[in-house]
């Protein structure tokens, strides 16, 4: 866990805050566009949120919080408690979402989703690639970054207030796609949804902020061995391996429980998990907050 001290707290719409993160000692971990971190809130709460500043500051971390009012703790304390000076552990940064190298880009952000996308397009900027930004908001006053970002890349973006001129039509940027572009979508279910039917998968990378709702089968107890101290853990069938882990006096670092942010990873020996993340898990590895095992038991590097 990395320690830094809240520098600053800008608010950039009325219900966004951003927080400049600057490194309590030393030099923060290196991490590219794309990234995300989990920062330890005072509350006990971890929450996940894309590093939006520059890579090449290793002094410091920009994060941006929307207020949600259904907040389930993280959002809230940020911004009615959280203030400037306060200690906040921040763990390394983690990249499900990475820049894939290609000859030109086309982004598409929808309201906070802008976040992760900002380093993006920083990126494909300076490395004098041909990149769009197509940035969707119910109006420019509610739209994280929108001027800096008007101010910073001109042309290249383009601002589409959905209160006066609707929806974009991602068949037309689809139709007058290049095969060779590749297009990055991070922001609300519609709007991803309305990117996978419009692009060509092997095109369209997309972030979800939520699982998709999807059915799997019923839920069977199974067994976890851990191969470092021989204990052999039983998952009941209403409960999650993560909770079983943690009741048998194993913990891991969980953020989202719900698939989306990769903090609960654990290496797989051998078994068959049955893979129910948003995220893909890499080969030989599983997140143990949804994810079962589809063989009798599973042997976790633990």
């Amino acid at each position: 866990m990395q320690q830094t001290v809240v520098e600053h707290m800008d608010r950039v719409t009325e219900d966004v805050v951003a927080l400049t993160l600057r490194a309590a000692t030393g030099e923060l971990a290196p991490w590219e566009p794309g990234a995300h971190v989990d920062l330890s809130l005072p509350n006990w709460l971890a929450r996940q949120y894309s590093l939006c500043g520059d890579p090449a500051d290793r002094d410091a971390y920009r994060v941006a919080v929307r207020y949600d009012p259904l907040s389930r703790g993280g959002s809230e304390y940020v911004h009615r408690f959280l203030r400037r000076g306060r200690a906040l552990g921040v763990s390394l940064p983690r990249n499900h979402f990475p820049l894939v190298p290609a000859p030109r880009y086309l982004f598409l952000a929808g309201g906070i989703g802008i976040t992760p996308l900002l380093p993006m397009l920083r990126a494909a900027a300076a490395a004098g690639l041909p990149a769009t930004l197509v940035y969707v908001g119910p109006s420019l006053d509610s739209m994280p970054f929108a001027a800096e970002l008007r101010c910073t890349y001109g042309d290249r973006v383009r601002i589409v207030e959905t209160g006066r001129q609707g929806r974009p039509d991602l068949d037309a940027l689809a139709a007058d796609l290049a095969a060779d572009t590749l297009v990055y979508c991070c922001g609300p279910a519609s709007m991803l949804a309305a990117a996978e039917a419009a692009f060509p998968s092997d095109q369209l990378h997309a972030e979800r902020f939520q699982p998709v709702a999807r059915t799997f089968g019923p839920d069977t107890k199974f067994e976890a061995v851990c191969a470092r101290s021989g204990d052999t853990v039983t998952v009941p069938a209403d409960e999650s391996l993560l909770d079983a882990l943690a009741h048998a006096g194993r913990p891991l670092p969980a953020g989202c429980r719900e698939g989306v942010c990769g903090s609960c990873e654990v290496t797989v020996l051998d078994g068959t998990p049955e893979h129910r993340d948003d995220i893909g898990a890499p080969e030989g590895r599983m997140y143990a907050c949804v994810s079962r095992a589809a063989s009798p038991r599973l042997v976790l590097d633990l």
